[in-house]
């Protein structure tokens, strides 16, 4: 295998090139099972190599310790590329532990055909990669939140998410007694501009949260919405 850039060797499709320092591969897509994943290197709109890494699932005690390492196998294929974006589909367990392993900021994409639905948003600019420390996106004139430091958590677990901008805290709708179930929230309504709202619910008491994202458009807006509640799930707050 050689280098598409200057022509030296590389030892894995899509590595990125030690010689000539250029990307073979712009874009990885990643398709997580719990026993099986699949990593698809993409130049362009064209699909360069493809890698299986597989693992043995435990139970009990050695689960978080082979997904651990099944994540950084899994982890260490993406370092190797270099690549500028990279999405993810699958098991939530398995795509947070690489998340989690590689830094990299991760778009969730359709399960049904990962590489096919990023290939047809070729066209589409990504959206952009916000920096800010999490609670400085925090903000508004409305600064209490229901559910105390569990709705903080559910609020900061989306403030973290590279392409929320702010999250602005809406009035707080009480009702009557709460209820058992505790503190839940969801992510909903992409308007035209790309923007979203979070509902935070604690009992009958519900606060509407306001999230500006870095989508030029609704189905943007839809495909950040998607991924925070899966953020959101993860983190056991739906």
């Amino acid at each position: 295998m050689e280098c598409r850039q200057c022509g030296s060797p590389i030892e894995k499709p899509g590595d990125f090139c030690l010689v000539c320092r250029e990307a073979n591969t712009g874009t990885v897509v990643l398709e997580a099972g719990r026993e099986r994943a699949t990593i698809t290197m993409l130049d362009g709109e064209e699909v360069v190599g493809e890698t299986t890494v597989t693992t043995t699932p435990e139970e009990g005690e050695l689960e978080p310790v082979e997904r651990r390492n099944f994540a950084g196998l899994l982890g260490d294929e993406i370092r190797r590329k270099r690549p500028e974006e990279v999405y993810a589909a699958g098991d939530r367990e398995v795509v947070r532990a690489v998340r989690d392993d590689v830094h990299h900021t991760f778009l969730r994409v359709d399960d049904e055909d990962p590489v096919g639905a990023v290939l047809a948003g070729r066209g589409d600019r990504a959206p952009d990669v916000v920096e800010t420390p999490p609670l400085e996106k925090i903000g508004g004139s409305h600064s209490t939140l229901i559910g105390g430091r569990t709705g903080m958590a559910a609020i900061r677990a989306v403030a973290d998410h590279p392409h929320v901008k702010k999250v602005i805290p809406g009035p707080i709708d009480a009702g009557g007694s709460g209820s058992q179930s505790g503190l839940r929230a969801k992510v909903t309504r992409a308007d035209d501009g790309g923007n979203i709202r979070m509902l935070l619910r604690d009992g009958s008491s519900v606060q509407e949260n306001r999230i500006v994202t870095t989508a030029r458009d609704r189905d943007t807006g839809e495909r950040i919405r998607e991924d925070l509640n899966g953020v959101l799930d993860e983190e056991g707050f739906r």
